[in-house]
């Protein structure tokens, strides 16, 4: 689809409820339930102004944003209800794209929630949204690329439906947590999204930069869906200066880029998605070969290595082999050695780390993910896993927040087997020993 047209997204959702007076104070989407004349009317709106592909209300719809409203309970009902409300607006004119948003909580190894519990969240509202029809899922106006990935491994896990991911860039071109748009780009397409771009935050002119860092090296299509301006303070109401004729003329720009969908986000309407139909007619995406590139990613930084790059160095000293301290640590349950040996090896000249913890009578995915959690947060160097349990390796790589390189895979039959798999999965790289 993407592939013959530039898709149109919807605009805001959120800034069009408001002016239709939903009280500051409620759970948004029980409110729309309750008014669901309020949302057939802004949707259609979309419709009419051009849109391919509309998000269902259901930003908030997780059981951790719901508990606010003591609605936990009725995430699976929320979900199918919204989506089947969107569905009967867009009959056959669009498709429903089921949307996910933060939980406002941080997940581990950056913050306290498991992982795994978080992928659960997502995957309840996934099924709901599945109940109601959804066509595919747009993963958005997202904060911290670790809740994006559990996000996506939470759609992946649960159906086969296309899902789009979406983060969201201050000016300086960073997520809150501190990712740039190559890294999102990267690790995300690696993990299987099908579109990875940006939504809110900022206007278009500012969301122009985040797209050119993105697409030398983007496989998967780019979808942006920006503010009408930056946001203003006026009264004490948040104000969109940006108009649909200004805001449409930047859909050129974008697609020249290379960007294949795009909507708006806050304060943007029909008007503006109108505005951005008109601006495009007439073009075909434009596609740009991406780059060829070696590369893995922490949640913070990217390594390129391979022809044309300089020589990367891996640092290996992280390795109980023949290092007594280390190994008694280890057993013991202790990382001050793997923490001194990493920031050693980084000030020497190190670009990424290799991490092996294996020593006997441990548990190695255990203390491989302990070992994740904690330097994940004392340094920005990818880590290389090194690990001959598939086991290990597979706990590992579920965690590892960004796209990580596997220390190896070895040509013995059940070796690739196992372990090819569990690469494609998390989008990891790997070392092959042909042996």
């Amino acid at each position: 689809m993407v592939a013959e047209k530039i898709i149109i997204l919807d605009g805001a959702t959120g800034t069009e409820l408001q002016k239709r007076g939903i009280p500051q104070d409620v759970c948004p989407e029980q409110w729309v339930l309750e008014h669901p004349e309020v949302l057939k009317d802004i949707q259609a709106g979309y419709l009419e102004a051009g849109s391919d592909i509309i998000l269902t209300c259901t930003f908030g719809a997780n059981r951790i944003k719901l508990k606010e409203f003591g609605y936990a309970h009725r995430v699976v009902e929320l979900n199918r209800e919204l989506a089947g409300l969107s569905k009967s607006v867009a009959g056959s004119r669009a498709l429903v794209a089921g949307d996910l948003a933060p939980t406002g909580q941080f997940v581990e190894p950056f913050g306290a929630m498991q992982f795994d519990y978080l992928v659960d969240v997502y995957k309840e509202q996934v099924r709901g949204l599945l109940a109601g029809g959804v066509d595919l899922f747009v993963i958005e106006t997202m904060i911290d690329l670790q809740e994006t990935r559990a996000a996506i491994l939470a759609v992946k896990e649960t159906c086969d439906l296309p899902v789009i991911a979406s983060m969201t860039f201050d000016t300086s071109a960073r997520t809150l947590t501190g990712s740039d748009p190559v890294t999102v780009l990267i690790t995300l397409q690696s993990l299987g999204a099908d579109a990875v771009g940006a939504n809110c935050s900022t206007g278009p002119q500012d969301m122009l930069k985040v797209v050119g860092e993105m697409a030398p090296y983007a496989r998967v299509p780019i979808m942006v869906k920006p503010n009408a301006g930056l946001p203003r303070l006026v009264e004490g109401k948040t104000v969109f200066d940006m108009g649909p004729e200004e805001f449409g003329a930047f859909a050129v720009d974008f697609v020249a880029k290379g960007v294949g969908l795009i909507g708006g986000c806050c304060g943007t309407t029909p008007q503006h998605i109108k505005s951005v139909r008109e601006n495009i007619a007439g073009l075909r995406p434009v596609r740009q070969e991406p780059r060829p590139f070696r590369a893995v990613t922490s949640a913070r930084r990217t390594v390129f290595f391979g022809p044309g790059q300089p020589v990367t160095v891996v640092g290996e000293r992280i390795n109980p082999t023949g290092k007594k301290q280390l190994s008694e640590e280890l057993k013991q349950g202790k990382l001050n050695e793997v923490r001194r040996l990493a920031v050693e090896q980084l000030a020497s000249g190190a670009h990424i780390l290799d991490v092996n913890v294996g020593v006997p009578g441990i548990d190695e995915g255990k203390t491989m993910v302990d070992a994740i959690k904690l330097l994940s947060n004392v340094v920005e160097a990818p880590l290389c896993l090194d690990s001959s349990s598939p086991e290990a390796l597979e706990t590992a790589l579920r965690l590892y927040p960004g796209r990580a390189l596997i220390n190896s895979i070895s040509a013995e039959k059940i070796k690739i087997e196992r372990l090819l798999p569990i690469a494609r999965k998390y989008g990891a790289m790997f070392i092959l020993l042909p042996l």
